[in-house]
């Protein structure tokens, strides 16, 4: 694996990160031209190691979007144990959480704002106040998105839909339009979000979910880590992958909203238990331990490895000067 995973990834993918896990030390050194994202994974892993004492491990981590290893396992030779953020139906990628929620976790960890449970309390007007349409902002990272605004300027009535910056499509922008920017929070005045993806799997997904209206999701081949335990109907209303029935579905909600406000409020709640910041811990660190547990050779501090330091943070130590209580106090 040593050799055939820069040979057959390192500069076709350009984003894959070699690491050794040794005596709770974390070294790596980057394999291709498209490495940047690999301080996600180096914060996820110098916080794990200062909560626990991590197994002795060597892998390979896919930092790009793309799952890439597509072997089955019945092929000879047979499929390499690369780690990625997400997944398909076609790959064998071993999964971790993606970097957007591992990011989330950290920053939820230290107080700021922009982090998946602060979304909890804000989740825009209650639910009889939210306005009843279809609602979608993002880049035109996918073709379907651009049916999707499509759709809205032909049913505006049921839809709201705008692409916020172009990339993919630019020659579509004249047509289209661009919709202003707007802040997260303001998702949650519609009632129905409308999640579609990216270049893989909209990491948005968790954070719509969080949030107290309904995720109508788009049939996707990709997932994350936390998909299996979700289920259609119950915590999402799902449509087909060419968008073909989603006006229907956005009739059938309106139609329905009971059973609208149930599905959104069971997504939310199981996205609440499952996004809690120590299940990202554990999920990592067994995923690391199973993986641990099956290496076949001894890991070892390659060449061109460079160690990945602990910040020298010292913001959390009290230097104050305690007053010394008096007889009455004690």
């Amino acid at each position: 694996m040593l050799t055939e995973v820069p040979a057959r990834f390192g500069q076709r993918v350009g984003a894959i990160v070699h690491y050794t896990v040794l005596d709770n030390h974390i070294y790596r050194r980057s394999l291709g031209k498209y490495t940047d994202f690999k301080m996600f994974s180096d914060e996820m892993l110098l916080s794990l190691a200062r909560k626990v004492r991590l197994p002795d491990v060597e892998f390979y981590l896919n930092v790009g979007d793309w799952p890439v290893e597509h072997r089955k396992a019945n092929q000879t030779p047979g499929p390499l144990p690369i780690i990625s953020w997400c997944g398909s139906l076609d790959s064998a990628d071993i999964v971790l959480p993606t970097y957007e929620v591992t990011h989330s976790t950290l920053e939820t960890l230290r107080g700021v704002t922009n982090d998946l449970l602060s979304i909890q309390g804000n989740t825009g007007p209650v639910w009889d106040n939210k306005t009843e349409q279809g609602f979608f902002r993002g880049r035109d990272s996918r073709e379907e998105r651009l049916q999707l605004v499509q759709l809205s300027k032909e049913n505006p009535e049921l839809l709201d839909a705008g692409i916020t910056g172009y990339f993919f499509f630019r020659e579509k922008e004249k047509e289209l339009g661009r919709a202003p920017l707007m802040g997260f929070f303001d998702f949650f005045k519609y009632k129905y979000q409308v999640n579609i993806d990216g270049t893989v799997a909209a990491y948005r997904f968790p954070y719509l979910l969080l949030g107290d209206s309904l995720v109508i999701k788009q049939d996707s081949q990709y997932y994350e880590h936390f998909y299996v335990e979700l289920e259609p109907w119950r915590h999402y209303v799902p449509v087909k992958r060419t968008l073909e029935d989603l006006l229907e579905k956005i009739k059938w909600a309106k139609e329905n909203d009971e059973e609208v406000r149930r599905i959104a409020k069971e997504g939310q709640v199981t996205a609440r238990e499952l996004l809690q910041p120590h299940r990202f811990y554990c999920y990592y660190f067994k995923v690391f331990q199973k993986y641990a547990e099956r290496q076949a050779g001894k890991p070892e501090i390659r060449d061109g490895m460079e160690i990945v330091p602990q910040p020298d943070d010292r913001t959390s130590v009290c230097d104050c000067h305690r007053k010394k209580p008096s007889r009455e106090e004690l």
